[in-house]
């Protein structure tokens, strides 16, 4: 890796504080509409299938250029990379405050896509310049995650805050004074670090990356909410799918790849990826679906539905803090198989979830979500560092967030196509009902309770008690299937993990003497 200049303590932790700035606000971003789908919903008018697109479009697009941005990252400069990216999510988060329509919206979501996925490889990239020895590192990557999944627990309260004074666009005004610091002070304080001899960027891995990620993401979300029976669901799956081949097939060509592939032989490093999307599947998609359940289900003003899901918050938080010593304790093996356990039983506790459960229940779950995300995305960040170069820390920490940001986008698309679906086809419309109205609430259950509004009370009530029912039937049911898949996560783990004595960094900075470097 080139030479970075030797930096005291405290510039090394000062800077470690405008990094968490830069991945909070992103992760923030992931989530933070999620209170303000109902103001959208009444102010925009966006149709069920927009709905998903304005929530997810941002997460695919990032997904689908953060391992572009991670090798472009090691070539250009992480410094440089990340205040570029800086730069754009600020005009970006303007476009979408003050978005006309639904369409707009999309679009300024999806510019803060391309804008984010330039910020975030960069900072964990820079976490391993500034901070060579290990011990501090794994101190630093155990801020570094719980500022990240705290970012995405906190923002419904964020969400809630701002709802509860100003209009639904002024969650996008939160990110400039917050970007504004970071662009002083990333410029006075990091140090700039590439990869002295990154070769070329290869312009057709980027096309092929991108073009694979979203093709086959696309399907899966399309699929979910519509079945595979239309023709465009298994044509782009397809597409998608043969895009990914290429571009694996092309990067073990390549002298200089734009992400080493190679890198997934090591079932450290694929075990780290796995479980942190699927991990991401279960946090986002808990946190879309609850955050309209107690809105429009429960009634909750959007500052009481963001202190609701402040235990994931918590959680999250000393989760990532906690990471080093748990790893010390249990080893990498049984935390990482433990949490993504208890992630799936809290996420299934939502298949017994009612209109009028207590809160404490819901209460724990958060928690325990919160938590275990917390160590496993900490944990998981962890694991892919030790095992990459590290004149190819940009490139595998794109790995890490592409994970991130893949599975914040299949837990929204996922938990709401099946919520959705459940909804649309078990709503009950009362006789008399205008069909332009019927049509209006068969959309989501924010457009059902904007339709009821206009009603007269005796068909709004029934429409109203039939779409919160099919709603909450609709959650009970993802979160059974969100469970389960958590469950499955754990034992993949478990297997991939099998008979590796590796550390984590994280492990050997909380007990240096007991633990000793093995490469797997």
């Amino acid at each position: 890796m080139s030479s970075t200049p030797v930096l005291t303590a405290r510039q090394r932790w000062t800077g470690l504080a405008v990094l968490v700035l830069a991945v909070t606000v992103v992760a923030l971003d992931a989530t933070v509409l999620s209170l303000a789908i109902p103001s959208i919903s009444e102010t925009l008018r966006p149709s069920g299938t927009q709905l998903l697109w304005i929530g997810d479009s941002y997460s695919f697009v990032l997904a689908g250029l953060l391992v572009s941005m991670g090798a472009l990252s090691d070539r250009i400069g992480r410094k440089k990379l990340l205040l570029i990216g800086s730069t754009a999510f600020g005009a970006a988060s303007l476009l979408a405050a003050y978005a006309p329509s639904a369409g707009w919206l999309i679009v300024a979501r999806a510019l803060l896509g391309v804008a984010g996925a330039t910020i975030m490889p960069s900072t964990l990239s820079l976490i391993r310049s500034l901070f060579p020895d290990d011990r501090e590192r794994a101190t630093a990557i155990g801020i570094w995650g719980a500022a990240a999944t705290a970012g995405a627990a906190l923002g419904p309260v964020v969400g809630g805050v701002l709802l509860g004074h100003f209009w639904w666009g002024s969650v996008f005004l939160l990110n400039i004074p917050v970007l504004l610091l970071l662009l002083v002070f990333g410029a006075w304080l990091l140090p700039e670090s590439k990869d002295p001899k990154p070769g070329r960027w290869d312009v057709l891995s980027v096309a092929l990356s991108m073009a694979g990620v979203i093709g086959v993401v696309y399907a899966i979300k399309e699929g979910a909410a519509h079945g595979v029976a239309r023709w465009d669901v298994p044509v782009t799956f397809l597409l998608g799918a043969a895009a990914l081949t290429l571009f694996v097939r092309r990067q073990l060509r390549l002298e200089t790849p734009l992400l080493d592939v190679r890198l997934f032989r090591d079932r450290r490093f694929t075990a780290a990826v796995t479980a942190s999307l699927i991990s991401l599947v279960g946090l986002s998609g808990v946190i879309f679906v609850v955050s309209q359940y107690l809105q429009l289900v429960r009634g909750y003003e959007p500052l009481q539905a963001g202190l609701a899901e402040l235990p994931a918050f918590a959680g999250s938080v000393a989760g990532g803090l906690l990471t080093a010593r748990i790893a010390r304790r249990f080893g990498a093996r049984k935390a990482l198989t433990a949490c993504l356990l208890a992630m799936g039983l809290a996420t299934g506790a939502l298949g017994w979830l009612g209109q009028d459960t207590t809160y404490l229940l819901l209460a724990v779950a958060f928690l325990l979500v919160g938590t275990a995300e917390g160590v496993v995305y900490t944990l998981g960040a962890d694991l892919v560092l030790t095992a990459a170069p590290a004149d190819k820390a940009g490139a595998a920490s794109a790995v890490s967030e592409t994970a991130y940001e893949l599975g914040t986008a299949l837990g929204i698309a996922l938990v709401g196509s099946v919520v959705g679906s459940i909804y649309a086809s078990g709503l009950v419309v009362p006789a008399g009902t205008d069909p332009a109205a019927a049509a209006r609430a068969g959309e989501s259950l924010g457009a059902a309770v904007e339709t009821a509004h206009g009603l007269a009370p005796e068909l709004a009530q029934p429409l109203l008690a039939s779409a919160k029912a099919v709603f909450v039937d609709g959650m009970n049911t993802a979160g059974l299937l969100a469970g389960a898949l958590l469950v499955a996560a754990a034992l993949l783990a478990w297997r991939l993990l099998r008979g590796l004595s590796a550390p984590t960094a994280a492990a050997e900075a909380a007990a240096p003497a007991e633990t000793e470097q093995v490469h797997a």
